[in-house]
């Protein structure tokens, strides 16, 4: 059946790619996005788009009205950079969601969909991450992402509303915007060869991850709006494809044909050595798997970065805190 449905932050990599499947399953999609993070560009052209911010309240009202489901995107997505910009990463994360979820209740909003971040499991004893264990937030991103989590519980059962989080783990595919010099490490790599440069990598590239292609992400991001058994979860979207730091550096290389060297450089300030969850949960709820082994993945990435060229990389106009900076940010060494 069609929904009225709105997407936060329909402008940016993984949201773009959420408007597109919704508006391909035939539902009205609204988009707000400042434009902060996004590009217009990724807009689809048949969503009605309101550009603005989460933080004022008439932006706030206006998108949810007559909305049935909402895709809550929005966010200053950099959790390394959040340490050194923690009243803007609250402002554009934190505060934003309070508005958004504010101007929910009330409304005529039923679902709710919540995109948060692996990096609310920080350092855990166990591996892979599982929903179930206790959160260990490192840096003010990830403690904001893990704020929301506990509102929403809060409100869904005192108001009713069908609400779920969606937990993705390092995902990646075009549209991600490689210009950042802050996150998305493959995106990173892959504009650095772009331009000829050698690869840069935090610590001793030993830091294992498990990457997660596009459209083994979005798609289940949006059937967790219309699946009542999901509702009232937490749920990790991610690949089971363990690698190292140093051994997707290596892939890229590989796929662009490149003799650049690698350069290891100090560790990145309070970098989670271990990060990768198991999809077990969304196996059972959301009928999960993935298609997109990452050598895949990366040779379709590579390709759609080639089409559009080197893009310079953008830095943060001005740092809140200017102390243990690493030097690739202070010095634009990316």
């Amino acid at each position: 059946m069609k929904k009225k449905v709105l997407v936060t932050g329909g402008a940016g990599f993984i949201g773009s790619h959420v408007v597109d499947l919704l508006i391909n399953k035939g539902h009205e999609v609204v988009v707000v996005d400042n434009l902060s993070t996004g590009y217009a560009y990724n807009l689809n052209p048949k969503a009605t788009f309101i550009k603005g911010d989460l933080q004022d309240e008439k932006i706030c009202k206006n998108a949810v009205k007559g909305v049935d489901v909402v895709y809550h995107l929005a966010a200053h997505a950099a959790e390394g950079q959040s340490i050194f910009c923690p009243v803007y990463n609250a402002k554009a994360t934190y505060l934003g969601f309070l508005q958004l979820i504010t101007c929910v209740i009330n409304s005529s909003v039923k679902t709710f969909v919540n995109v948060g971040s692996m990096a609310s499991y920080g350092n855990q004893r166990k591996l892979p991450f599982r929903e179930e264990y206790l959160k260990d937030p490192q840096d003010p991103y990830a403690i904001h992402k893990y704020a929301i989590e506990k509102v929403l519980d809060s409100y869904s059962r005192l108001f009713g509303l069908n609400a779920v989080t969606i937990i993705p783990h390092n995902v990646y595919g075009p549209r991600q915007d490689i210009s950042n010099p802050y996150r998305n490490v493959i995106g990173i790599f892959i504009n650095r060869l772009l331009q000829n440069k050698p690869l840069i990598v935090y610590g001793d590239g030993l830091q294992k991850r498990a990457f997660t292609y596009i459209d083994d992400c979005a798609p289940y991001i949006v059937k967790a709006g219309f699946s009542s058994k999901a509702w009232g979860e937490k749920i990790n979207i991610g690949s089971e494809e363990v690698v190292t730091i140093k051994h997707a550096a290596e892939s890229v290389k590989r796929i662009f044909q490149s003799k650049s060297k690698i350069i290891f450089t100090d560790d990145r300030p309070l970098e989670v050595k271990e990060a990768f969850c198991s999809s077990d949960k969304a196996r059972q709820m959301l009928g999960y798997h993935t298609s997109t082994s990452l050598e895949q993945g990366l040779e379709k990435m590579v390709i759609w970065a080639k089409s559009n060229g080197p893009i310079k990389f953008k830095y943060w106009k001005k740092l809140e805190i200017k102390r243990k900076v690493p030097t690739t940010w202070s010095k634009k060494l990316i």
